[in-house]
């Protein structure tokens, strides 16, 4: 077994609301000083900076795994992380062309900066990220099945965008094996009122959107692999 330290919800420039300082290679080189054993970059709903960030890791020695929090139809955040970056960019599609076609605008929400592992500005996006999909919570699984995605409810303890802030129950038919618990001190109450959480893992995370945010390595998994493949797969099973 090894210990790993973690951040699993890492905004970049790529996110509106995040800072155009939190360039892939400054949030990689961030979380490699503070000591972080693993990350997963989870822009709203694209995957499209996680290339960067994913070479950026292989040359700093951090652990990257691709992600994307997305926006569902209920305006619920969950955060989906997948095996290798082409499964995230292909969600990352999918989503996108599920995404409100509502124009961003630079000025009032910030940009969209797609960028390379040197600070380069490719291009910026279009269309609005923080709006919702027209995908539903429940049909998260689903969507995410064919790219071999996990599932993890954002934030659930946070009153605004969350599982219980927007639905106020887990449906019935959900199959998640993990959520985020923004302050930890909030778990046990969670899951003494939400049945359904007593035995998913619960991770608790960072949601940086700028890079002095980032965690230090003071949460840690117990995986069988020092990977992504060991991490996501530890998170894909209830204890």
């Amino acid at each position: 077994m090894f210990s790993v330290s973690y951040d699993l919800h890492i905004h970049t420039c790529l996110s509106p609301c995040g800072d155009d300082m939190s360039t892939p290679a400054n949030v990689v080189g961030t979380a490699a000083l503070k000591g972080l054993d693993v990350i997963a970059i989870t822009d709203h709903n694209s995957a499209l900076n996680c290339p960067a960030a994913m070479r950026c890791g292989e040359a700093y020695g951090v652990i990257v795994i691709p992600g994307v929090e997305l926006t569902t139809e209920e305006e619920v955040h969950v955060v989906c992380l997948f095996p290798t970056l082409d499964k995230a960019l292909g969600f990352s599609e999918y989503a996108y062309a599920h995404l409100q076609p509502v124009k961003n605008n630079p000025a009032i929400f910030g940009h969209q900066q797609v960028v390379d592992e040197d600070d380069n500005i490719l291009r910026e996006i279009d269309n609005l990220l923080i709006n919702a999909t027209d995908i539903g919570f429940s049909d998260v699984p689903k969507a995410i099945a064919p790219f071999d995605g996990l599932m993890i409810p954002a934030h659930v303890d946070k009153d605004t965008t969350s599982l219980f802030s927007n639905l106020g129950f887990v449906p019935p038919d959900s199959t998640f094996t993990c959520f985020e618990c923004k302050n930890m001190k909030n778990l046990h109450a969670l899951r003494m009122q939400h049945e359904y959480l007593r035995d998913c893992r619960v991770i608790t995370d960072s949601d940086a959107h700028y890079i002095d945010h980032i965690n230090d390595p003071v949460n840690f998994l117990d995986v069988k692999e020092k990977s992504i493949a060991g991490v996501l797969d530890l998170l894909s099973h209830k204890f």
